[in-house]
């Protein structure tokens, strides 16, 4: 296909996911997914479920684990037809933990399957006991939430109503997952239209081209990138703080060979699964590989052909090959952690271009009550932190993470959605590691709570192991969590969880988040860089 037409196509089919995210962004009721961001689309191979394209504003993460997803729909329901939609949150086909749900969406040209699409978000609450669904105490996904199989919502254009029913039944909050769910399918009819419109301007067989082509082109990208890289073999390991039951650290290993065009990831060296929720999926593992190879190679085409050379093993049972009914809630530290390790790892393979650790964790917090009248109230939030010094400077200060291109939700959303006062919002000085390039900053969130009483819950990491540095670059600070308790201030037993932590009314939560780690050798950092770094109070 010649270029220019390659080009407009692909600028066309990911405007569909763009689009899509918009649709769902601007739609959705709860905040998570309305102000946060924590959602996805894309297009996916009729045949094998595969990534065709992803949008902009989405998850990373998510579009890597929907192609699992997308072919648990396809196993399942061969006889899918037009104006079918399926939707299930299982975290052991293609799912990452119990509050993300997924609907897709097959489409249709004459007749024939052409494409799948995908949308996925964060709901507010899908059951279980703890509000918010992060349970650093679970032992089993049935403590997590409701886990929902793959199901035909709508078949023909017709709804199921029982499945809604059931669905809306296991949430706190139905108003807000109703809203959530029609945002979603909002999100699809406008990508199933945009989509039929392309294929009317371009006909089937030259889109199909076109995205056979970008599959292609980023295979042999990734393959070159991989061949300029050094033969040789690495290792490189890091650790979880403990599984939310047990205060004992998980190792996250990865050993490295790279021959000729291609890499072979090994994480056998990892943990075996562990009783507590930081365990994850085998198709969650594929989909961090899948994002840390993003970074590291930004310039290689988004879709499935980045992972062609790349040999990935996983060990049947650990912590990175979830069975049911292990539970899953905390994905988000593991997967923090895996990217952690790939990136330090790639620092002594290609220093040139090496980044310090990000800080590892979305410090997801959970407080939840009734207001005067009765009603239910439940507040979910993640919060950011330092980046790693790159070799283009200092790191970012109170980023996102590295999984995601999800924002952080804006104080003033928060608190007239719900009954906190938000008492700091800051930078954290002298959080990030030293190096020539520093580490970006943490941040520290104070919340007051202005009802009666509520419960608190925290599912974060970092507490016991802070991000690294490279090249000679400092660590990024710990993580550190306090509440208060009859006007004490007290640390949680196990660093980075606390659990059904009761709030009265002025009580206050505290989450300092961890700054990135630093590159370079501190001695080396310009002095300029230093006074400026002191005069703003990044540190002291």
């Amino acid at each position: 296909m010649d270029s220019v037409t390659l080009a407009v196509l692909k600028g066309r089919l990911e405007g569909i996911a763009d689009e899509m995210d918009a649709t769902l962004f601007r739609s959705a009721f709860n905040p998570t997914i309305a102000e946060a961001h924590d959602a996805c689309h894309g297009l996916y191979d009729a045949k094998t479920g595969a990534t065709l394209i992803q949008g902009k504003y989405g998850l990373p993460i998510f579009v890597g684990v929907m192609a699992f997803a997308t072919k648990a729909v396809i196993d399942k329901f061969p006889d899918a037809a037009d104006g079918d939609v399926f939707i299930f949150n299982d975290p052991y086909l293609g799912g990452t933990h119990l509050s993300d749900l997924r609907l897709i969406r097959p489409c249709f040209r004459d007749g024939k399957l052409f494409c799948w699409l995908g949308s996925v978000g964060h709901w507010h609450d899908v059951g279980g006991p703890v509000p918010g669904n992060y349970n650093p105490a679970a032992t089993e996904y049935f403590q997590e939430g409701v886990l929902i199989p793959p199901v035909r919502l709508y078949r023909g254009g017709v709804l199921n109503q029982d499945i809604l029913d059931i669905i809306m039944a296991a949430s706190r909050l139905p108003d807000v997952a109703y809203g959530d769910l029609q945002a979603h399918l909002s999100a699809l009819d406008l990508g199933l239209n945009r989509v039929q419109v392309l294929l009317d301007e371009y006909t089937p067989a030259v889109v199909a081209e076109a995205l056979g082509e970008l599959q292609a082109r980023a295979a042999s990208q990734i393959r070159a990138e991989i061949a300029e890289l050094p033969d040789g073999s690495w290792s490189q390991e890091d650790f979880l703080d403990n599984d939310g039951r047990t205060d004992v650290p998980l190792r996250i290993a990865c050993d490295i060979t790279k021959r000729g065009e291609t890499l072979t990831l090994d994480f056998s060296r990892s943990a075996p699964a562990c009783a507590g929720p930081v365990n994850i999926s085998r198709s969650t593992t594929i989909a961090s590989v899948y994002v840390a190879l993003k970074h590291l190679f930004p310039e290689v085409a988004a879709n499935s052909g980045v992972l062609d050379p790349i040999e990935i093993i996983v060990p049947e049972g650990s912590l990175l090959d979830a069975q049911r009914p292990a539970p899953v809630g905390g994905y988000t530290e593991t997967i923090l952690r895996i990217i952690d390790v790939l990136f330090s790892a790639f620092a002594h393979i290609r220093p040139d271009r090496a980044c310090g650790n990000a800080y590892g964790t979305i410090n997801a917090l959970s407080i939840a009550g009734r207001r005067g009248d009765g009603r239910r109230w439940v507040l979910f939030q993640f919060f950011g932190g330092g980046h790693g010094g790159t070799p283009e400077g200092d790191g970012l200060s109170h980023g996102n993470p590295p999984i995601a291109t999800a924002i952080i939700p804006p104080v003033e959303v928060m608190e007239a959605a719900y009954p906190v006062r938000y008492t700091q919002w800051a930078l954290r000085p002298d959080s990030g590691g030293n190096g020539a390039q520093r580490g970006g900053l943490g941040a520290i969130y104070e919340l007051e709570l202005l009802e009666e009483q509520a419960e608190a819950f925290v599912f974060a990491e970092r507490a016991r192991f802070a991000p690294k540095g490279v090249l000679g670059g400092g660590d990024g600070s710990l993580n550190h969590i306090s509440y208060q308790q009859d006007g004490a201030w007290v640390e949680p037993a196990l660093g980075s969880k606390v659990v059904g932590v009761k709030l009265q009314r002025g009580d206050r939560i505290r989450l300092e988040s961890p700054g990135g780690g630093g590159r370079g050798d501190p001695a080396l950092r310009d002095p300029d860089a230093i006074a400026r770094d002191k005069r703003l109070g990044y540190v002291s």
